[in-house]
Parts: C-alpha cells; structure tokens; sequence
C-alpha cells in the first residue's frame, strides 16, 4: 500500500480560513435580515397606505389600554373612576384644541377640570348625578367663556362667534362627558343577587364595540371596495360595515351567555345595536374632524391619533349599554 503524499492529506482549517468562514455567514445573515426588513417596511408601507395608521403602534396602544380597561374593572371597579378621569381629561382637552385651532375660542383648562369632575358624580350618585353635574358643567364653561368675553379685550369678538364659541363649549360636555357617563352609571348599577354587576356590562359592552371596530377595520381590509359615507369617511366601506355586524353579533352573544348569563338572542340584539350606534358614534367623529380640518384630533396615542379617535364609537354606546341593561336586569 502505498503512501497518498502530503498533497492528498487533509488539513484542518486554519484561523485565517475560519475568520473568512465566519465574516462570510454574517454578511448572508446581515443580507438576509436586511431583505426581511425590506420586506416587512414594505407590507407596513401598503398597510399604512391603505389604512393610514402605524398598524403595530396601533395594536400596541390599543392592547394597552384594553389592559387598563379590564384590570379597572374586573380587579376593583372603583379603579375605573380614576381610568375614567384620565381618558375624558385627555379627550376633552385634546377636543377643545382642536376645536381651539378651527378657530372655536374653547376654554381648554376649564372644559377639562369640570369634564373629570362629573366622572366620579356619574359613579357613585348615578343618573342623577350625570344629569346634574353635566348641567352645572355646561353653566360653569358657557359662563367662562361669557366673562372671558366681557373682561379681556382680546376675547372679545362679534355676539354670533361668541354664540358659536359657546355651541361648541356645550358640545364637548354633552358629547363626550354626558356620554361617556353612562359608562360610569352602568358601572356602579346595583343588580339583584347572583346576577353579574354593573361592571361586567360594562366590560361585555366595550369588548362588543371594540371588537366591532375591529371587525369593520379587517372587512374593510380585505374586502372593501363600495365607500358607505365618502364625503365624511373615505375609508369606510358598505363591507367592512357588514363584516361589523357580523362580529358585534358574534362576540355579543358570546359575551351575553358566558359573561352576562343572559339568552343568545339579547346578545344578537346588543350587538347589533352596539354595531349601528358605534359606526354613528365613528361618522359623528369623522363629521366633526371634516369640519375642523383635521386628520386627527391629536397625536397623542401613536397609530390611533387621539384619545377621541378611539372613544369615537364608545362614547353613543354608552347610553345604549345602559338602556339594555335597565331592561333586562331587575
């Protein structure tokens, strides 16, 4: 047998040659993960392009606050005045900025202070002290803006802006801490023994208009190509509007046998209700920031806009919420 000769023996790499080896695999991993962010800016280009939002900011902030929502509720109800205070705060001032920008003279700092004041009265003194306290919260703004208006000159304008000024004031009040408040009078409502609290309506509620949100912004997507309302909302679509529908009803029954313990059927009647009111509640919003000039009411909360773009089809159904619950629950 004879000798292969040191030219066929094999020899173990040197350092030279496994430094090559490895820059070499960096640089396909480097490429390769260059071409999946490419393609991954790419798809949230299209998202973004057809949607307008940052989709993951968007899920981000929105799992956030379903979040806060649930802990507040399910862990001590009470929790949820002080969510509440927060999210009408921020929705009221942002509002009245924007209304401030279209030329509206809106007291911000006042709106705000009487808006959170009427939270805990809606809680702990019910419809009676919504009522009340949305009244003295109107009062307390339109006389605001009428002393404003007598003792600092560079208030003053003509009697039909201050009418208009006053107009939108109320707006605020009515629209979103007068609706919102129902939220907060559900909450606290007492029930007969056994049956789930006022807490759990709530919740059920929100989930069914979120859900719906969600629904109508998936159908929309995918299927959308006959616009419902193009003047108000170019992006709402008679698809995505039924793809709501059929969501709101499925979650709502869902929702009313194992969390509510009530027949299949109330939850296909909440969630339809819940289904046309939230998408009045959306166009309303969609009217009013076409009228302002706006996009968004703010950027507060990144890939949704602001507070009022995400409580837009919360804030009617809370009234609804409540109307159900006064006929179903003793």
């Amino acid at each position: 047998m004879t000798d292969p000769g040191p030219s066929a023996k094999k020899h173990p790499p040197s350092r030279h040659d496994l430094e090559a080896r490895a820059q070499a695999t960096r640089a396909d991993i480097e490429a390769m993960a260059q071409e999946a962010r490419a393609q991954f800016d790419a798809t949230q280009e299209k998202i973004r392009a057809r949607t307008g939002r940052n989709l993951l900011a968007a899920i981000g902030i929105g799992v956030l606050l379903g979040g806060v929502f649930v802990a507040s509720l399910v862990v001590v109800k009470q929790l949820f005045v002080i969510v509440g205070i927060v999210l009408i705060g921020f929705t009221v001032f942002e509002l009245a900025a924007a209304l401030r920008q279209a030329g509206r003279d809106v007291p911000r700092v006042a709106s705000t202070a009487v808006a959170v004041a009427v939270v805990p009265l809606a809680f702990f003194f019910h419809v009676q002290g919504l009522w009340l306290g949305t009244i003295g919260a109107v009062i307390v703004v339109t006389l605001y803006r009428l002393i404003e208006w007598a003792v600092r000159p560079s208030h003053r304008t003509g009697a039909r802006a201050v009418f208009l000024d006053v107009g939108a004031g109320v707006l605020i009040q009515v629209y979103v801490t007068f609706m919102a408040g129902f939220y907060f009078v559900l909450t606290n409502s007492d029930v007969q023994a056994g049956a789930p609290g006022g807490q759990w309506w709530t919740l059920a509620s929100i989930i069914t208009v979120v859900v719906t949100d969600t629904g109508a912004y998936a159908a929309g997507l995918l299927f959308g190509r006959h616009k419902m309302a193009p003047n108000i909302s170019p992006g709402k679509t008679w698809e995505g509007f039924a793809g709501s529908i059929v969501v709101a009803i499925v979650s709502a029954v869902l929702l009313a046998i194992l969390m509510l313990h009530q027949p299949w059927w109330l939850g296909v009647i909440m969630g339809i209700l819940l289904a046309l009111v939230g998408t009045a509640g959306d166009l309303t919003e969609s009217l009013i920031k076409r009228d302002i000039g706006v996009k968004d009411i703010s950027s507060f909360l990144p890939g949704h806009g602001g507070f009022f773009d995400r409580l837009d089809s919360i804030l009617p159904s809370a009234a609804v919420a409540y109307a159900i619950f006064l006929i179903v629950v003793p």
